[in-house]
């Protein structure tokens, strides 16, 4: 469905892309524009911009960008159509066609549809005659009706095709639920159930759909002892939170990471509202991002063995690209929470929580422990090791007080702790900054970095690209000068491809008397395509001229650089011909 120029334009005027973008990101006012953290990747210095100007966002350190539209698609996993949607309901607008609803937007209605039924029909069966071997797991490990209702906890049967013959009844085809990951398909044409005699732990979304599922084997000697839902159209098991639609009520001021879906419920029923889970894999940066939204602290919490103490190294070191707090539960006197919970009961483990330590005093823990500190040599060998965890902070008072404490507590002179320190961050500065120019020329020379994905052509014609990318950041940011530029430059005269496309679609819109701005583009080019736009109009916000003449010399170089495309490949190029390019273009 296209979108008339009239709506977009109405949606563009009524929508304010700070407020749509605030309730996911922490915006400071930098001048004329907005700054914050990148809810797309993880990052520790903010590169993630809004331009209330030109109403549009663009991060520099991943590369995604567009308009409102564009961010509500990314950030709550929605197709074009939905996320327009999404805004006019916020904003108390009309769609133009409320009737109107795409394949992919109809197809995704039907698979929560489908496992919205499915997690019904589990849930009754967990109360059958045929459940009673899942009845009698929830009260081994003392599940009441209350949790069980709560998260629906449901069974599903020691059988091939319960589930899919009573979706079927219900008017789903096969193809929906083996898209739904509800079926597998058979060998014989048919398809058979994906979860089979477990326990059925439904999971939801922070809207209420049901994405997916997660069962626990009942009988032992099976092999896997969970088996998740594959990632469909609704669900990708690396981007959602178990439990978070349910913590995210919580008056607590944290909340508590677990390993497992069970973890989570038995910390529920104990009390404990704000804990979660990831799902079915170890932590991801999306995850971690999630979480961020919803609370400023995390307390991890993974079982006490040498996988939980591998999971709590990974998490950490994710966390720390993010704004989060955390902190490290020990698991002291038991396994799980569940089993410290139902050995010395709910105070005990509260006082877990008071007594967690900062991710700081975890990892110096974990170090010490593998140091003998009785030994001179022991304790000089955890010193050069505890330097290098406090290389990391970027608080000189933190520095400071963790030094002044190893220091009273080994008896070593303060100062030579500092100077280690000082060493170790001098070395990670060097490590860091190696890191970032490596990241750069992999970006450059990546033809599947966002900008060169979309425009294949511009690291062949760099110095051309970038003369074309400033005559349309200008045009877009000055649509009066249309007239003169268009006709000293056309979009045959561009050299790659991509930016031909843009300079051509705005020159149309402008002969027609449309709005170039990114809302009004949207409907045109893909997320990526907009993403690349949005760098333009970001990179080259100092370039923006507001006269034809500053354009003159762009013009210049697109015309040379078009010649010399016709005569001259890449690889005929010398290493003083490439070098030429950047030495023209800084």
């Amino acid at each position: 469905m296209a979108l008339s120029d009239d709506f977009l334009q109405e949606l563009h005027d009524r929508v304010d892309i700070e407020s749509v973008i605030s309730p996911y990101v922490t915006l400071k006012r930098k001048g004329k524009l907005l700054g914050g953290l990148c809810p797309f990747h993880n990052e520790k210095t903010p590169s993630f911009y809004v331009y209330p100007e030109t109403q549009s966002y663009y991060c520099f350190g991943c590369g995604s960008g567009g308009d409102a539209i564009t961010f509500i698609k990314n950030i709550e996993n929605l197709d074009y159509i939905e996320s327009v949607r999404f805004l006019c309901e916020k904003y108390g607008l009309s769609m133009p066609e409320d009737n109107f609803d795409n394949g992919l937007s109809k197809k995704r209605t039907r698979l929560y549809e489908a496992n919205r039924e499915a997690a019904r029909f589990y849930y009754k069966q967990l109360f059958e005659p045929n459940g009673k071997i899942a009845r009698d797991y929830c009260k081994k490990r003392q599940l009441t009706k209350d949790t069980v209702t709560l998260f629906g906890i449901g069974y599903a049967p020691d059988s091939w095709d319960s589930l899919t013959n009573h979706l079927k009844s219900k008017g789903f085809t096969t193809e929906e639920l083996i898209e739904a990951d509800l079926a597998k398909k058979g060998r014989n044409g048919g398809c058979f159930d994906t979860f089979r005699n477990r326990l059925v732990f439904p999971i939801v979304d922070l809207r209420g759909n049901v994405l997916g599922f997660s069962g626990r084997r009942l009988n032992e000697e099976d092999r896997a002892k969970y088996v998740n839902s594959s990632d469909t159209l609704v669900y990708k098991k690396g981007r959602e939170i178990f439990g978070l639609n349910l913590a995210k009520k919580t008056k607590a001021d944290n909340l508590i990471l677990c390993e497992g879906n069970i973890d989570v419920v038995m910390l529920h029923q104990a009390g404990f509202d704000n804990a979660v889970a990831a799902l079915g894999t170890a932590l991801t940066e999306d995850q971690a991002q999630l979480l961020s939204r919803y609370t400023g602290e995390i307390l991890l919490c993974y079982d006490n063995d040498e996988a939980g103490a591998k999971a709590v190294e990974k998490a950490l070191g994710i966390f720390a690209r993010t704004t989060v707090h955390t902190k490290v539960i020990k698991m002291t006197g038991g396994k799980d929470p569940d089993e410290i919970i139902k050995n010395f009961g709910v105070a005990r483990f509260k006082a877990l929580i008071d007594g967690a330590s900062n991710d700081i005093e975890y990892r110096l823990s974990e170090e010490m422990q593998k140091h003998d500190m009785l030994t001179s040599d022991g304790k000089v060998s955890f010193m050069r090791a505890a330097a290098k965890v406090l290389a990391a902070l970027d608080s000189p008072i933190e520095v400071d007080v963790y030094a002044s404490k190893l220091a009273n507590e080994l008896s070593v002179n303060k100062e030579a702790i500092t100077s280690e320190i000082a060493k170790n961050r001098r070395k990670k500065k060097q490590s860091d900054r190696k890191e970032q120019f490596k990241e750069i020329q992999r970006s450059f020379n990546n033809p599947n970095d966002l900008i060169n994905k979309v425009n294949s052509e511009r690291r062949n014609n760099l110095r051309a690209a970038k003369a074309e990318e400033t005559v349309i950041a200008t045009l877009m940011s000055n649509p009066l000068l249309y007239r003169k530029l268009s006709a000293l430059i056309s979009a045959d005269d561009f050299v790659t491809p991509f930016n031909a496309k843009v300079y051509k679609t705005l020159c149309e819109r402008l002969e027609e008397g449309k709005a170039v701005d990114i809302t009004s583009l949207s409907s045109s080019f893909t997320s990526d395509e907009l993403s690349v736009i949005s760098s333009i109009i970001a990179n080259k916000a100092q370039f923006i001229t507001n006269s034809v003449d500053e354009c003159e010399d762009c013009i210049k170089i697109i015309r040379e650089d078009k010649k010399k495309a016709a005569h001259k490949q890449p690889a005929e190029m010398t290493e003083e011909d490439f070098l030429n390019i950047f030495k023209n273009n800084n």
